[in-house]
């Protein structure tokens, strides 16, 4: 049985989430930049989830290309890096976008700063009638203002768009004591509360995304980006992942 039809067959857990990934997962094994061939696998993913039934849309980070914390880092001012993270979370948005309509599917790209002749300006009741009418809508330019990380617009944009799920791709399948790249002795919590994600300082998201989580009960489920299938797996409430709830 394919994706696809698994996708179609499977029994949901959640029918409409927001998916969070990062820039640096679309770089593949590259340093920096976009490799095409990443970023059409995780659209495929995403088409067939909608395919399914779900109703999906996306945040990308902009590390791939430039991190303004980074830059600020540096010596650059802070504001001034942080629009331009901005900008690169809108190049990485037309990229999926472009990847998701070439096998087929209908994707917008609603931007926070305003650029009409690349993308869409966000407004929420557009945003809700691209996803009422089987598009995926991907959320560019974080929330439009410098000191907020793509984390934060993305616990934003499920709270406004009214999702089931944020859904966060990541490097490793779930939160972990440690880093499993670094410490083998790290082991996997299969739940959190959001409490235990603030009080034990774990780096899943930022420390204002998990509170307006927590404000509109909306769980966060970190689960891997590269395991193939695993976002069908997360959307039917199975597969190995972490979840966050009350």
């Amino acid at each position: 049985m394919s994706l696809a039809e698994r996708s179609q067959t499977a029994p949901r857990a959640y029918k409409r989430v927001l998916l969070k990934i990062s820039g640096e997962a679309l770089m593949g094994e590259a340093e920096y930049g976009i490799d095409t061939n990443v970023c059409g696998r995780i659209a495929q993913e995403v088409l067939d989830a909608v395919n399914g039934g779900a109703e999906i849309s996306l945040v990308i980070g902009g590390g791939n290309i430039f991190r303004g914390v980074q830059g600020a880092a540096k010596g650059m001012e802070r504001a001034s890096a942080d629009y331009m993270g901005m900008l690169a979370t809108v190049m990485n948005a037309l990229a999926m976008q472009n990847a998701i309509e070439r096998i087929g599917g209908q994707a917008r790209v609603l931007s926070a700063i305003p650029m009409t002749t690349v993308a869409e300006p966000y407004i929420r009741r557009r945003a809700l009638r691209h996803m009422e009418k089987g598009r995926i809508v991907i959320f560019a330019a974080g929330t439009g203002n410098p000191f907020f990380t793509t984390d934060t617009a993305a616990a934003l944009r499920a709270a406004e768009m009214g999702c089931d799920a944020l859904l966060k791709g990541t490097q490793v399948d779930g939160v972990y004591t440690a880093d499993p790249k670094k410490d083998p002795n790290a082991t996997r919590y299969d739940t959190l509360s959001y409490h235990e994600v603030l009080a034990r300082d774990l780096k899943v998201m930022d420390a204002s995304a998990i509170s307006l989580m927590r404000d509109n009960s909306i769980p966060i489920v970190v689960f891997s980006i590269h395991k193939r299938g695993g976002l069908a797996d997360v959307l039917a409430g199975r597969g190995v992942c972490t979840t966050i709830t009350d």
